[in-house]
């Protein structure tokens, strides 16, 4: 017996990484451990503070109502939250979604359309699980390249092959979905989109979008639309069309094919809090509520109270993007007299170009002016021997005001030296 032989040689070792799941040996390494290693050994100047503009993650306060919320809803941790969440918080994203995206009054069921979620980056990873039948021959799952690598891991370990469809300098930094083939759409079980693009904060068009919806439709894929920056866009009379106003308006009223990823993080400054929702198909929901039900992530009852007094508020979504805009409006007056430097369509990141190659321009920004940006081909992936990622890095400009003045100020005299 086996078990009889290791207690017998207690100097017997198994191999337990060939017990593991073998698809985790596909994972690349996460971005800042690449940035974390091309850092190694380098020792900034001690006389300049450290400006880290690498992260997405939002720096302004949280809202203060919401926390006064979350605190106002202690006496509920001593009851489990259903997976399903509160009617009332599926209503106020109901009422949220319908006034932000002009879809019509009751055609959200919040019984079949609505499922909040510990925060979207555990839902975009988990939708795959559920969704992807690896029994199909060669399943694909189609991703933007640049991306946010969750959609690569997810494909990984739902048994999939990822499919980059490249968003270039040459194309706006959007996806050219005409020129993806039909033996490729006919593999497609999941195609996932990000809408404003993460890190190049492009718009995708309705129609775009509605032609998007006719190919899920003729080829029976799902789309998954990451739409976490939709929140953050600085012309106040054009906002970014979201996938469920895309299909409402062409009629297609049960969002079939149709699912759409939202978060607090991004929109209400409350990463922390992890919540956000996914809407859309009622068939594709059901399936995923089940896959959520044993999966076992439903959000605390204290942060479903907090997020249904985030979801009613406009004005504190307002303000954040006001101060956004006057942070690129501050540092693109900077950068733009050195550098071709050009607001976003939406998001926080500047999607810049780089005189030299992206990995030896952070290497040694960071080392003479101790700030800290991410190298483009970090988020990408080689694809026909072309890395749409090469020669850009990503600013997220979430430091404080005067601290993305000051950084842009050195990152101006570090390009000056290449003159």
């Amino acid at each position: 017996m086996k078990a009889d032989f290791i207690f017998a040689n207690p100097e017997y070792h198994p191999n337990k990484s060939s017990q593991m799941n073998q698809n985790l040996k596909k994972l690349h390494p996460y971005p800042f451990e690449k940035l974390n290693a091309l850092k190694a050994g380098i020792t900034p100047p001690e006389s300049l503070k450290h400006i880290a503009l690498s992260i997405g993650e939002p720096k302004h306060n949280a809202p203060q109502f919401v926390v006064d919320a979350l605190i106002g809803a202690m006496d509920k941790l001593n009851t489990y939250p259903l997976t399903k969440g509160t009617p009332e918080l599926r209503q106020s994203i109901a009422d949220w979604l319908s006034k932000r995206f002009k879809l019509e009054q009751n055609s959200l069921d919040i019984e079949k359309h609505i499922l909040p979620v510990a925060g979207t980056r555990e839902a975009l990873f988990a939708f795959a699980q559920a969704v992807i039948n690896p029994e199909i021959s060669q399943p694909l799952v189609l991703m933007p390249n640049p991306f946010y690598q969750i959609y690569e891991g997810a494909t990984f370990l739902a048994g999939a092959e990822p499919y980059y469809y490249d968003t270039t300098t040459e194309n706006d930094y959007l996806p050219d979905f005409d020129a993806i083939s039909e033996d490729v759409w006919k593999r497609c079980q999941l195609l996932y989109i990000c809408s404003p693009g993460n890190p190049t904060g492009a718009v995708i068009s309705k129609e775009t979008l509605q032609s998007l919806i006719k190919k899920a439709k003729q080829f029976d894929f799902i789309i998954a639309s990451d739409e976490c920056y939709s929140e953050l866009y600085y012309d106040e009379s054009s906002p970014p069309t979201g996938l469920l106003e895309a299909s409402q308006e062409m009629g297609n009223t049960d969002y079939s094919h149709c699912v759409v990823f939202h978060s607090l993080s991004k929109r209400s400054n409350l990463p922390g809090l992890r919540s956000g929702f996914v809407a859309g198909d009622a068939d594709v929901l059901a399936n995923f509520l089940k896959y959520r039900t044993y999966h076992g992530c439903a959000l605390p009852p204290t942060h479903q109270i907090a997020s249904i007094a985030a979801w009613g508020d406009e004005k504190h979504v307002k303000h954040n993007r006001t101060l956004y805009k006057e942070k690129f409006k501050s540092v693109l007056d900077i950068l733009q007299p050195v550098i071709d430097a050009q607001m976003p369509d939406a998001s926080f990141y500047l999607w810049l170009k780089t005189p030299i190659c992206e990995q030896e321009f952070a290497k040694q920004l960071f080392a003479t002016q101790n700030i800290t940006v991410l190298p483009g081909s970090y988020l990408s992936r080689e694809n026909n021997g072309f890395n749409p990622g090469a020669g850009h890095v990503r600013m997220a400009l979430v430091a404080p005001l005067d601290e993305c003045i000051e950084a842009a100020k050195r990152i101006k005299q570090f390009i000056e030296t290449f003159a």
